[in-house]
Formats: C-alpha cells, sequence, structure tokens
C-alpha cells in the first residue's frame, strides 16, 4: 500500500488551468516576470526559449513546495520522512511509466537529463553493438555512441526517405545487435520524426531503437506500447520540470546484463570481502542498478508532477492551441521576405512548437541580442548543440566556422549561426505577437541600440556618456 502522505498534490482543476481562444494554457512560473530594457522602461519577459529549458509549471512548483518540509532519505531510513520519501520516489517512477505507456517489465530510471540518459544507455550495450544515428541529431543523441561502431546517416529530405535512408544501412548491416538512436521532433526545425515508421524498420532488421524525446514529450503524447520503441529518453527541464532529472524508459533486458553505470551505494544489494582481499559485489536487478547514490528525489517527484498536470489537461487542447500559435508565428515571419525558416521535410511537415531562421543581412547573435535588449523577448541563437544538422540546413562546408557567439557586429560578417524561437502550453498569445512585431519592426528599422562582442557573445555596448 502505499505510504500515507501528510500533504495532497495540487489538483488541476479550474485553479491552476486557465483558458485562451478556448484551448488549455497551463500557468508556468515567471510569466508576470518584467525585465528592463536598454532604451528604457521594463516590459513582461517574453520567454520563447522553451527548446533550452521550458518554465516550470505553477503546478509542478506548488508540488514541490508541499513535500520540500517532508524530505527524508531514500530507501535507507526507517522514520517517517524516509519512508514518506522512499514511497513519494517510487510513486513518481509509476506516475512516468503510465505518461509513457511503458509496458510490463520495462524499467524507467531517473537520470540527470537526455543526455545523461542516452550515455547511460551507451554503457549498458552489448559487446559489438552496431548503432546507426542521423546526423540530424542533437549532441546528445549524437555523441555517446562514440567508441562503438557507428553509422552516420545523411539528413533526410521527407519523413519517406528518413525510412528508406534506415532501411538501406542496416540492410547492409552484418548479423549482430544493432541498435537505433533517432529524435521524435527536431530542436532546430521542430519537425517531427516518423518515429512509427522508423521503429518498424528497425524491427524488420533486428535492430532495437532509442527516442529521444526531449523535444517531443513536452508537445505530444509519447506512449511506448503504440510507437514500440524500445527505449525513450527525455528531460525534465524541457517537460515544465525543474532542472536536474531526467529519464530513461524502456527494456531491462541490456539494461540489467550491463555494468551498473555508476558503482556505489544504492545500486549495490550486497557488498563482501574476500579472502584475498578484494570486493564481491551483488548488484540490483531493477532500476536501482543504475541509480548508485541518493537520488534526487525532488526532480523525479517534479517529473511526475509534469506528467500528471500534462495528463490531466490532455493534450488534444494543448496541441490545438500550440498548432494556433505556431500557423500564427510561420505566417508573420513569412510576410518578412529577409526571413528563411529551416527546415527539413519543408512547409507541410508536422512540427511542434520550434522554429528557426536566419535574417538576410543580419548576424544571428546580433539579431538575437536586440530582440533581448529592446523587446524583453528571449530567444535562442547559435548552431543549438546540433552542429551537423546546422550546417547541412545552411549550406556550409563541414569545415565552416561553427562558433556560436557572434563576430565582430559591425564587420557585415555573417557568421554560422541561426535563431531559434520556441514555446510551449504557458506561452501567451501576446508573446508570440510581440515576437513578430519585433522581428518586423528590427528588418524595416534596425536595432536601436548599438552592440559589440563581449566574451564571445552579442551584447549592448554601453551608453555614451553624456
Amino acid at each position: 500500500m502505499p505510504f500515507a502522505t501528510p500533504f495532497a498534490p495540487v489538483s488541476a482543476d479550474s485553479s491552476t488551468i486557465a483558458s485562451a481562444d478556448s484551448c488549455t494554457v497551463l500557468p508556468v512560473l515567471g510569466r508576470d516576470v518584467t525585465v528592463p530594457l536598454v532604451t528604457g522602461g521594463e516590459v513582461t519577459y517574453a520567454a520563447l526559449d522553451h527548446a533550452a529549458s521550458a518554465p516550470a509549471l505553477q503546478r509542478v512548483w506548488d508540488d514541490i513546495a508541499a513535500y520540500a518540509p517532508y524530505y527524508g532519505s531514500v530507501h535507507r531510513g526507517a522514520g517517517y520522512l524516509s519512508q514518506l520519501s522512499t514511497d513519494l520516489f517510487e510513486q513518481s517512477r509509476q506516475a512516468v511509466a503510465e505518461f509513457l505507456g511503458c509496458r510490463e517489465g520495462d524499467q524507467v530510471v531517473f537520470t540527470r537529463a537526455t543526455t545523461d540518459s542516452l550515455n547511460l544507455l551507451a554503457s549498458a550495450l552489448p559487446a559489438g553493438t552496431r548503432v546507426f544515428v542521423f546526423e540530424t541529431e542533437h549532441h546528445a543523441s549524437l555523441l555517446p555512441w562514440r567508441g562503438h561502431d557507428v553509422t552516420y546517416l545523411d539528413a533526410p529530405r521527407s519523413p519517406e526517405q528518413a525510412v528508406a535512408t534506415l532501411e538501406e544501412a542496416l540492410h547492409a548491416a552484418p548479423a549482430g545487435p544493432k541498435l537505433v538512436c533517432v529524435t521524435g521532433a527536431s530542436n532546430v526545425t521542430g519537425e517531427i520524426w516518423p518515429v512509427r515508421e522508423l521503429t518498424a524498420a528497425a524491427h524488420r532488421h533486428g535492430a532495437r531503437l532509442v527516442l529521444d524525446a526531449a523535444q517531443l514529450a513536452p508537445h505530444r503524447p509519447v506512449d511506448v506500447s503504440e510507437l514500440d520503441v524500445d527505449w525513450v529518453a527525455f528531460s525534465g527541464h524541457k517537460l515544465y520540470a525543474p532542472f536536474g532529472a531526467g529519464v530513461l524508459a524502456g527494456r531491462a533486458d541490456w539494461l540489467l546484463a550491463a555494468e551498473p553505470y555508476l558503482a556505489g551505494g544504492g545500486a549495490s544489494r550486497t557488498v563482501a570481502r574476500r579472502e584475498d582481499g578484494g570486493v564481491d559485489v551483488e548488484w540490483h536487478e531493477n532500476a536501482a542498478r543504475h541509480e548508485a547514490g541518493s537520488p534526487n528525489v525532488i526532480g523525479a517527484y517534479a517529473i511526475a508532477s509534469a506528467c500528471r498536470a500534462l495528463r490531466a489537461a490532455g493534450f488534444e487542447g494543448l496541441v490545438a492551441r500550440e498548432e494556433t500559435l505556431l500557423a500564427r508565428l510561420r505566417a508573420g515571419l513569412a510576410e518578412v521576405p529577409e526571413v528563411k525558416v529551416l527546415s527539413l521535410f519543408g512547409d507541410d511537415a508536422e512540427r511542434v512548437g520550434v522554429l528557426s531562421f536566419v535574417v538576410e543581412g543580419w548576424n544571428s547573435s546580433h539579431f538575437a541580442a536586440a530582440l533581448s535588449a529592446e523587446y524583453g523577448i528571449g530567444v535562442r541563437d547559435g548552431l543549438f548543440c546540433a552542429h551537423p544538422l546546422l550546417r547541412t540546413l545552411l549550406g556550409a562546408e563541414s569545415g565552416a566556422a561553427g562558433e556560436c557567439g557572434s563576430p565582430d557586429v559591425g564587420s557585415g560578417d555573417v557568421s554560422l549561426n541561426a535563431i531559434r524561437v520556441s514555446f510551449g502550453v504557458g506561452t501567451p498569445d501576446e508573446h508570440v505577437s510581440r515576437f513578430v512585431a519585433a522581428v518586423r519592426s528590427l528588418v524595416r528599422d534596425g536595432a536601436k541600440w548599438s552592440y559589440r562582442t563581449e566574451a564571445g557573445r552579442c551584447v549592448p555596448a554601453p551608453a555614451a556618456a553624456e
């Protein structure tokens, strides 16, 4: 039986769910924060960098605050708070499993983030495993497989080409264990990948597939059973929970057959000295095997709270509102000829609320700095930890400079970088409208302030002395 909790998680009722344009809007932290403008005055901050880190849901923060006084050690203590915290931690694991539609026997391992999850899986691959990954991946899912036999696949220009490219590569591969790593939604273009079809192709050739759902899970339902993926990884800080926790969920066999990701307390069941002076260890045969050390209980509980909030709100309404905002954003940018939106699959591709673009005649770092300093709008500029993909989208040579900072903005040099705008379940309509208006104004009238490069970043220059 679950351990009785003296506090109640916040319910997803009318006090925590608002409505705009007849679609669901979830309250998030920071929605009323004001920031100074370099031109004078203040404005409500428009947080349009959800693809990097989304603001925490108010419900998540309230749940954390309710639990905080009852903080206790996990899996070790006999006291009331330890027992309560242990039960809360394991209930959080179950809530995540339900959110992901996990199969019987699947394991939910709490990690630090998507990067940590995929590095964990990389450490658990059977000897001789061949890994297949598209060059379009975020570095978190592109780089962990180094040290294995990796086939890097060229960027496809349609979902159908993605499936065909994978089929061809798997068909040519020799026998043995194989793993495919693929994103669910691009952190650069927002385009949704054909996960179900790619999984079917992988399974036809005896391969397994891990889904990087860091960008997909905050925007669309991710059902492990329906998609038939073998593993899924995502981060709490993109799913409206605070930093520091993530999830790897899926099949148990490779995870249980591998040495623990980290060796230490929590991963071990028994430890005994041998007569020869060595140490014998018996490792856990469950998720704890790869959760050495005292776990991030608050992080796990925050992810579970976010999962419950999204399920309670219903993805149908969330998706409908996101599509409305995305259509408004794309239509507004389409009216500015100097703006080029980046895409792999074309205008008709299904997308989440993530969009990247470049502006003719502008260095992207300069443009992003002006959006922040003059309009109070926070976006991302650079290569978004997806350097090979950006080089492909921008038509750059593989050896082209890939620094994320700005060159001297007065030089006219437009370096290899782009601007990314991204939003989510708590984004007000006004933030998207203000962003589109700011883009038009900057392109038409230019920046109102002077900027310079400082420590690799484009920043407002100090005001001239009077």
